[in-house]
């Protein structure tokens, strides 16, 4: 036979599950703590000498199931869409359009009612449509698959050592605030990075970690991306020279990101990444230049660190990033219509070197 102190626990934990310590509390103070306590007791009472018939170990397991349920339940989202999802002020098609979730962006769920659920997402919040997002298991299966671990360098200067432990090898610098994308925890002491398309390790003490997800943009961003795409297009009408300026500037950005993201991958590696930045470009869900695509937020983690802008200045690009970039300029692509990739490991798609594109 099951103690009452048995009981209890269960209804705890299943309180817990569903939020409702937090509910105790508003309506104790509402209602009155005496009458509130009194008919949580009948409830438990209820419980331990059911009403209906059905016997303790019955209740129990009825309630056990609910609150395993319930505990599968995260309040994160994310867009189940192929190119993008309009987010509205209000949970109605017919409402102001405040902004975008791109595919595999994610959010956070605030409210939910009547199909729609209400998110934030970065500096995004709004409605969206319940047909076009992913909730509970399927959206940390998906978080998983495109999230990334990214360290954030705390300290002025951090060694980044071949081998995990303080006798070994320094291969680079890395300064306050630089991030990499995480390998590996290998302990509490030690994480593994992704350093120059290589396996590095620096120490846990001097970063901060966080789960990464790519986040969705106000229409307010996106407009004032636009106004200085359509303002820069506007500068380069004032002379031809300028054009082509520009032009040749788009390749060596191009050329830069593919060394950063892909430099020492293969040949091919490199005009899969290129290949990517271009199917962006086409898609219509990005923005519509070279750069705005490499610096849309949260896309590139070498543009969100400042990588790319040191190497475009300050270093010399390999030929073949540059022929690369060229070449998918040209119209090349050996990753068909994929936007998005990363380090090799749990998601499908086409796997080129150490890196799958989808």
């Amino acid at each position: 036979m099951f103690k009452s102190r048995n009981v209890f626990r269960i209804l705890l934990s299943f309180m817990i599950c569903m939020g409702m310590l937090y509910g105790i509390g508003i309506d104790a103070a509402a209602t009155g703590t005496t009458d509130y306590l009194d008919s949580f007791s009948a409830g438990i009472s209820n419980i331990i000498a059911p009403e209906s018939g059905s016997t303790n170990e019955e209740a129990i397991e009825e309630l056990t199931q609910i609150a395993e349920e319930d505990s599968h339940k995260t309040d994160l989202v994310m867009a189940d869409v192929k190119v993008a999802l309009n987010v509205r002020a209000e949970a109605t098609e017919e409402s102001e359009k405040v902004g975008l979730l791109y595919k595999d962006c994610g959010g956070k769920i605030l409210e939910q009612k009547d199909g729609w659920t209400k998110i934030q997402s970065g500096d995004l919040v709004g409605w969206a449509s319940n047909e076009y997002l992913l909730f509970d298991e399927e959206a940390e299966e998906l978080a998983g698959e495109v999230g990334n671990m990214i360290v954030t360098i705390e300290t002025e200067t951090l060694r980044v050592r071949k081998d995990p432990n303080l006798d070994a090898e320094v291969i680079g610098l890395l300064g306050l605030d630089d991030s990499l994308d995480v390998i590996e925890v290998v302990d509490d002491d030690w994480i593994s990075v992704d350093f120059e398309n290589d396996v590095a390790y620096v120490s846990a003490e001097y970063v901060d970690m966080d789960f990464y997800i790519d986040k969705g943009e106000t229409m307010e961003v996106i407009r004032q991306r636009e106004a200085e795409e359509a303002e820069a297009r506007r500068k380069a009408l004032i002379t031809k020279n300028e054009a082509i300026i520009a032009e040749s500037d788009d390749v060596k950005l191009l050329a830069t990101l593919i060394y950063c993201e892909a430099g020492g991958e293969s040949y091919d590696g490199k005009l899969a990444v290129g290949s990517v930045v271009m199917n962006r470009l086409r898609s219509g869900a990005y923005p519509s230049t070279i750069s705005g695509v490499i610096y849309a937020s949260g896309q590139f983690t070498p543009a969100l660190n400042g990588k790319v802008a040191r190497v475009y200045y300050n270093e010399t690009v390999p030929d073949s990033c540059y022929e690369a970039a060229n070449q998918v300029l040209a119209g090349y692509s050996n990753v068909g219509d994929a936007t998005h990739f990363r380090r090799a490991g749990n998601h499908d798609g086409i796997l080129i070197g150490n890196q799958v594109f989808w």
